[in-house]
């Protein structure tokens, strides 16, 4: 990640742009996987108020552009499964403007997430992706294992997410 950008852990306050960058980031990464009539119906308000709940908890950081917008956040924690033994923590969400891949902002935003596993105290984590989505190179590139397949339905459609881990992070 070059030094126009800047991370940081979010605060309650970053709840509204959180929210935007998920929404905006859903329909531009999952067109033509998720049904188009589940991507419009989105809502900037509702995943403001689950950001709402959720940043207080810890374990959410944002990227900010030099205008100070954010462009990008990823929240992670405890695995929250239970079914694959030996995997503590979890990447829960990664998310970032589709204007601003590929300029290492991902992977600055894997490592913030590691790094908060490993303060917990744990050296594994999970990460969940639609099997269709080009963000899984990404993590294999980032040394993750493929360990699963699992169904989902998402507005009815049934699909593929990859069940991925990383090991001693």
């Amino acid at each position: 990640m070059d030094s126009n950008f800047i991370m940081r852990k979010a605060d309650v306050t970053d709840a509204k742009a959180i929210a935007k960058v998920h929404v905006d980031s859903w329909r531009t990464t999952y067109a033509n996987i998720v049904p188009d009539d589940y991507l419009s119906n989105l809502s900037y308000e509702s995943r403001e108020q689950n950001w709402q709940k959720t940043i207080p908890n810890g374990g959410v950081f944002v990227v900010e552009n030099d205008a100070g917008n954010i462009v990008g956040f990823a929240s992670g924690g405890k695995e929250r499964s239970g079914k694959y033994s030996g995997f503590e923590g979890e990447l829960y969400a990664i998310y970032i403007l589709q204007e601003y891949q590929g300029r290492g902002i991902g992977r600055a935003l894997v490592t913030a997430i590691v790094e908060e596993i490993k303060r917990m105290g744990w050296t594994s984590m999970l990460i969940l992706v639609l099997k269709d989505n080009n963000a899984c190179q990404f993590y294999e590139t980032l040394g993750a294992k493929k360990l699963d397949t699992v169904d989902i339905h998402i507005a009815g459609k049934k699909l593929a997410e990859l069940v991925y881990g990383l090991e001693d992070i």
